[in-house]
């Protein structure tokens, strides 16, 4: 799915800094993302915010903290640093949110907004193309040159599979 989302993206002109942070950001978060959906539409919400704060911690906790202790983390990129804030302010106002017991519709509406603004702020570093240190590690990262019918045929193809996979996750996690 990622491969294919960021080959079609790379072949429609999308730049290299762009892709990473959106295209491959959201990729790889969509196994979270559609799990939490069909959760919570299948009326199971407990399941939805579980797989959430689950998977920040794990991301942020295990991977991260495994890495640094087989290999020490040098952050040069002036856009990742700037990002770190923005992380730690969204995992406080999370927080927050949820300190009633609920989150609700309107507190939805919070995240999303701030979503938006993240990602145009984002969009804006990246068209400037300031940070040459991230957008060389995300070309390295990025699959080789695909055809834009391989790179649909790729997107599809996961999309059916993380569809599936998450389906079935949440049918097993609510039958345990």
């Amino acid at each position: 799915f990622v491969a294919g989302a960021a080959a079609l993206a790379h072949n429609l002109g999308v730049s290299t800094l762009v892709i990473g942070l959106t295209i491959v950001g959201f990729g790889t978060s969509a196994p979270e993302i559609l799990v939490s959906a069909m959760a919570a539409a299948g009326g199971n919400p407990g399941l939805a915010i579980g797989n959430a704060i689950g998977s920040n911690i794990a991301n942020i906790g295990l991977i991260l903290g495994l890495t640094a202790v087989v290999v020490p983390l040098t952050i040069g990129s002036k856009t990742l640093q700037r990002e770190y804030p923005i992380v730690i302010g969204v995992t406080l106002l999370s927080f927050l949110l949820v300190l009633d017991g609920e989150l609700g519709f309107y507190d939805g509406l919070i995240l999303l907004l701030l979503l938006f603004v993240v990602l145009h702020y984002m969009w804006k570093v990246a068209s400037r193309g300031a940070d040459e240190v991230l957008a060389a590690e995300l070309e390295a990262e990025l699959p080789e040159e695909m055809s834009t019918g391989k790179a649909v045929m790729w997107l599809i193809l996961g999309l059916v599979g993380l569809l599936i996979a998450s389906k079935t996750l949440v049918w097993g996690a609510v039958g345990i």
